[in-house]
């Protein structure tokens, strides 16, 4: 299987880390700065899930999350608002069968972005 979202930015100090290991606070602090957005709205929503969920983040959510923040920020609040009927569609630019991928190679985004929402 071909890996989708290759070209967004990583955190390289993830690399070779297990996706269950806790973020730590460095991690957190970077994953923080690359989530900022230029919609204030799109901000509000990710500062009060670093809020509730900050301290409980695992290396897997990290990279979840940098896979999301590759949204535009007009996507990325289409899916945070629920505007889209599938939110999936816009992470994975229209192909087919990702929904089936994502939920098997990638569980933690779809995580990620219930938290987010919540």
């Amino acid at each position: 299987m071909q890996e989708i979202l290759l070209d967004h930015p990583t955190d390289p100090k993830l690399v070779g880390l297990s996706g269950d290991e806790p973020l730590g606070e460095a991690g957190l602090n970077r994953l923080r700065w690359r989530c900022r957005r230029g919609l204030l709205e799109n901000d509000l929503i990710i500062e009060k899930f670093f809020k509730f969920h900050g301290s409980v983040l695992t290396v897997g959510h990290a990279r979840a999350l940098y896979e999301i923040m590759r949204l535009t920020d007009n996507d990325l609040l289409d899916i945070l608002l629920s505007r889209v009927n599938t939110p999936i569609e816009a992470l994975i630019h229209n192909q087919k069968d990702f929904d089936k991928e994502l939920t098997k190679e990638k569980p933690e985004i779809l995580e990620v972005l219930s938290m987010l929402k919540a």
